[in-house]
């Protein structure tokens, strides 16, 4: 019997998992280079579904101190009050300081500033310590700065151009017709429509949101009003997108999983996801 790759990976989301990478990585504080390694691991704690980097103890140009969290040694993992739901997937909207594995959560000084990191009790990964990503000013990838969160080596974005009848509608009402869309497929996600703004029927008004993805960039939000109802962020574009998104550059993409979806006249279901 066949195995479906998403089930596959979805199968060990509850497990700790780690993969090596030969990327040199670094991290700043202030105006301080605070991490330098070419042994970085990606680490994924229990239920996490973006990673984080661990590097060796060694490789941090500051004081790793355990002793303003941890007395009395090794933490269990801590609850999280943003997932009631004992084994819901920690998306990156859970702070790192909710942990799903055993370890000891530490402080990393750099004069002044500090840093949150956590060291696990696994064996495979002694002697290496979790950074807290949003926790520092800049992280490079060899000389490329990435913001956000780490890339994850399992997860891809192909961009494909589409002349497939693409009418999207909010009960009822015309919001965007269009054959000339670029279609995204992002691993894990839904296929998202991004439209030419001569195809929207509608007007759109800046919203003051802003959301930075790992592999497509900062996104800016689009709202209207659609027969007298405020529809807030329905929308949204990204002027100046990174690398394997540059082709969605200025585009508009609605959230299907707010609008109605039609391809080539087949009604599309809404999917259910974090935005939904």
């Amino acid at each position: 019997m066949g195995s479906r790759m998403r089930d596959l990976l979805m199968g060990a989301l509850g497990d700790l998992r780690y993969e090596p990478t030969n990327k040199r990585v670094r991290a700043v504080l202030g105006d301080r280079t605070v991490v330098d390694s070419t042994r970085a691991v990606l680490v994924w704690e229990p239920r996490r579904v973006v990673p984080a980097y661990a590097v060796p103890v060694e490789d941090v140009a500051g004081e790793v101190d355990e002793s303003v969290h941890s007395p009395e040694g090794i933490h269990p993992p801590s609850p999280s009050p943003a997932q009631p739901a004992a084994r819901a997937p920690l998306d990156p909207r859970v702070p790192f300081g909710v942990h799903s594995a055993l370890g000891l959560p530490v402080t990393i000084r750099a004069g002044e500033r500090t840093a949150e990191g956590f060291l696990l009790s696994d064996v495979d990964l002694a002697g290496y310590v979790v950074l807290d990503f949003r926790g520092f000013d800049a992280w490079y990838e060899e000389d490329d700065q990435i913001r956000s969160h780490p890339h994850d080596p399992f997860h891809r974005i192909d961009v494909r151009r589409s002349s497939r009848h693409i009418i999207i509608e909010l009960d009822g009402h015309p919001v965007a017709d269009t054959t000339n869309a670029l279609l995204l497929f992002e691993t894990m996600l839904p296929t998202r429509y991004y439209l030419p703004r001569s195809d929207v029927l509608i007007e759109l008004h800046p919203s003051t949101t802003r959301t930075t993805c790992a592999y497509k960039g900062a996104a800016v939000y689009w709202s209207a009003d659609i027969a007298g109802r405020a529809a807030d962020d329905l929308a949204w574009s990204i002027p100046e997108p990174l690398n394997e998104a540059i082709e969605v550059a200025g585009l508009i993409c609605f959230f299907d999983e707010r609008l109605d979806l039609s391809i080539d006249g087949q009604r599309r279901p809404r999917p259910t996801t974090p935005w939904s």
